[in-house]
């Protein structure tokens, strides 16, 4: 039987060596966020399931770990922007079609060297080091992000995954690519930062700029979610279950629509869409709209029940600075009437994952609660 070895390691060459070698020996890895408490790292073992888990100082068996099959190479745990984190299984052909897919799309070379920052329990930080282990290109793994070290490695490194927030905090000239993905990207950026769309569920990102890589084929089904086809998709949850139907088609349960010419628009998860009377409205777009008076991470737009309209539009925010009619002027300058906020709620902080996607239930249900 083929072991699921869970590494609760930083991110560091020891990780990518326990990687290759849980690799070489035909077992599968599962990443462990090093930024979850020990009891939210219980859980996640508890729930999916590893035989073994490398830690600093120690391996350990664990009585209670459920194998894998053969061709497995990866259990990540999904971000959790919409709830409970799955499992998702990725499969050593996936991860290579992945790799293979990407390196082509940036023209990597042997030359090339990645700069890994990101979280590796998150694909989009974990398919660095894969990429690179998989393609042979150079790798350095930084234990976080930090801008300092980001720049320094700039002078020997070419290729670099972030995510916005990030991407504010460096100099983006320095680099040949940037791989930009986690949560929404400006909407100005220069042209060696290439904006991505993926899911865990596609092992990263399949879409580059709003083209399809190659292999992967992209339809949008009648009631607009978006549906992928491709090599690199997951084999199934850890618990067995999967989002893919009959036909080979990923459920992604993102909403969007494609172009003529084939380019990709994402709206945002089906579950964010706020449904005020019969009108929808789509929290990206309305801060989008409203964007020029906060910073990426001080906002997030929500939908909140309403006994009149079903649910109301609402902006939650760290600033206690910012008017309602302000906003309202914002969003009728390019939006209807029933785009603008009915009220905004000052919070602490704004709920996200460890890769910067806003957790729009996390605030809906703590703004939900304080009503």
């Amino acid at each position: 039987m083929n072991s699921l070895v869970a590494l609760d390691l930083e991110p560091s060459q020891r990780f990518v060596d326990e990687l290759s070698k849980a690799w070489d020996s035909g077992d599968a890895v599962l990443p462990i966020d090093q930024r979850l408490p020990q009891e939210g790292k219980k859980r996640l073992i508890d729930q999916l399931k590893p035989t073994h888990i490398v830690s600093s100082n120690d391996r350990q068996e664990l009585h209670d770990g459920v194998p894998v099959e053969q061709g497995d190479a990866l259990v990540v745990a999904t971000s959790g922007s919409s709830g409970v984190p799955k499992g998702v299984v990725l499969t050593h052909q996936s991860v290579l079609a992945s790799a293979r897919a990407s390196s082509h799309a940036l023209d990597v070379q042997l030359d090339d060297h990645w700069y890994s920052c990101l979280p590796l329990a998150h694909v989009g930080g974990l398919s660095v080091v894969t990429r690179s282990l998989l393609m042979g290109t150079q790798l350095t793994v930084a234990p976080r992000f930090d801008p300092e070290e980001v720049q320094r490695a700039s002078h020997f490194c070419t290729l670099i995954s972030l995510v916005p927030t990030a991407l504010q905090r460096i100099d983006p000239r320095r680099f040949r690519s940037i791989l930009l993905g986690g949560s929404k990207p400006p909407k100005e950026r220069p042209k060696n930062v290439i904006a991505t769309y993926g899911l865990t569920e596609t092992g990263s990102g399949i879409v580059y700029d709003g083209f399809p890589l190659n292999g992967v084929a992209i339809t949008i089904a009648i009631d607009g979610e978006i549906l992928v086809r491709s090599p690199m998709n997951m084999r199934c949850y850890r618990d067995g279950s999967t989002p893919i139907d009959a036909d080979g088609w990923l459920h992604t349960g993102d909403i969007g629509s494609l172009s003529e010419n084939g380019l990709l628009q994402v709206d945002g998860r089906r579950g964010d869409v706020i449904v005020t009377g019969s009108e929808k409205v789509w929290p990206d777009v309305v801060e989008s709209a409203i964007s020029s008076l906060f910073d990426s991470q001080q906002f997030a737009v929500v939908g909140l029940p309403d006994p009149e309209w079903g649910e109301r539009v609402v902006v939650a925010t760290t600033r206690n600075d910012v008017s309602l009619q302000q906003i309202k002027d914002l969003v009728l300058q390019s939006l209807p009437n029933y785009y603008v906020p009915k009220s905004i709620h000052v919070m602490d902080s704004i709920p996200t994952t460890a890769i910067g996607k806003i957790q729009r239930y996390e605030i809906r249900q703590q703004l939900s609660t304080s009503d």
